[in-house]
């Protein structure tokens, strides 16, 4: 007998892409929170224990709220953890004149310039002007010097970007 997947779960599967790069800044914001939530763990703990004196597990609402609160901040702490054992730091002081993740470009485009940060799959925010290095435009970036033309292609057709500065 086969097991039921969902349609959802292949998705989820078919776009994991193995990324781990992330900012100093975040992975000290994500070192922050796990002390924050290792902090909250014990009175979570300890509020699960005294609802659990209450009597019947099953119709303990109070006693569930404090399971799935604690619960939950062991998963969070469990993914943070996660994160933070296979981070690869982006080193944003590279200076040998070619794009890098974590660098920053400005790129020309008919009379328009851009400002793109390149970071990690898991910072970016492109209407933030943070795109991922594995994103089209990254890949096509990384590598590239200041004055060259990068040609990238769109949904729309064919762009040229010319690289104007890389900080």
């Amino acid at each position: 007998m086969r097991v039921p997947v969902r349609q959802s779960e292949v998705l989820a599967q078919s776009k994991k892409v193995a990324d781990h790069h992330l900012t100093r800044g975040t992975m000290e914001r994500m070192r922050l929170e796990i002390l924050r939530l290792t902090k909250e763990r014990p009175a979570l703990s300890a509020e699960m224990q005294r609802t659990a004196e209450e009597g019947d597990f099953s119709e303990n609402a109070g006693y569930q709220a404090a399971k799935a609160a604690l619960r939950r901040v062991n998963s969070r702490i469990t993914f943070l953890d996660e994160q933070l054992r296979f981070a690869i730091p982006i080193d944003q002081d590279t200076d040998d004149g070619k794009v890098h993740v974590g660098s920053t470009v400005i790129l020309e485009s008919s009379g328009k310039t851009l400002e793109l940060e390149i970071l990690g799959s898991q910072e970016s925010s492109p209407g933030k002007g943070r795109i991922s290095h594995l994103s089209p435009l990254g890949q096509a970036l990384i590598g590239h010097s200041v004055g060259e033309a990068i040609e990238f292609e769109t949904p729309s057709g064919r762009v040229t970007y010319k690289l104007i500065n890389i900080q």
